[in-house]
């Protein structure tokens, strides 16, 4: 997958996150790996879903959540997957709209809410692959343009020290040719 399709499904967007690991391991191995990550493998991305998204699972794997509600599976392929969502993301309110499929997703213009698209995928690397996610945020209107600004403010500085935590325990699991096991809560990046 290369960046340039992910414009083709949110071309402009008012915030953009970039997060890659490395692994020895070859690409099918590291994509099965990545799918297998459950929310309780991580410690504070997963606490901070749950929290944020109230009824997941804490078994769920970040394949499952991505796929169902309040999520929408867009597109994916072997080694790839974008999934969406759209709404009010500043809420705590958990109002965000059911989405029917890509077109639902490309054609959201409720005034006063964004729209959000997450990819990853696993390409070669060297001798081995790389796993990588990323996260485009657009907002529909100036009102939703504001109150996007305001949250990436607070959130923002957060979100490199939990965005990494599911990719790196891909790509460990991967090289070592096992599951994934929970990291230590670290501030590492």
């Amino acid at each position: 997958m290369r960046r340039e399709e992910l414009d083709h499904w949110l071309p402009d967007p008012g915030v953009r996150t970039c997060h890659r690991r490395s692994s020895s391991a070859p690409p099918d191995r590291l994509w099965d790996a990545a799918c297998r990550v459950r929310l309780s493998d991580t410690r504070r991305l997963g606490r901070l879903v749950r929290w944020r998204i109230p009824g997941v699972r804490h078994d769920q794997t970040f394949r499952e959540l991505l796929r169902d509600y309040p999520f929408c599976l867009l597109d994916e392929g072997e080694h790839w997957s974008i999934s969406g969502l759209c709404g009010r993301i500043w809420t705590l309110q958990r109002d965000y709209p059911r989405l029917d499929g890509p077109g639902d997703f490309r054609s959201w213009s409720e005034p006063g809410t964004v729209r959000v698209l997450f990819a990853h995928w696993v390409a070669p690397d060297g001798d081995g692959s790389s796993v990588f996610s990323e996260a485009r945020v657009a907002a529909v209107d100036r009102r939703a343009e504001l109150r996007l600004r305001s949250l990436w403010v607070v959130v923002g500085v957060f979100e490199r020290l939990i965005g990494h935590e599911p990719l790196e325990l891909a790509a460990r699991s991967a090289a070592a040719g096992r599951a994934p096991v929970s990291t230590p809560a670290t501030g590492e990046d």
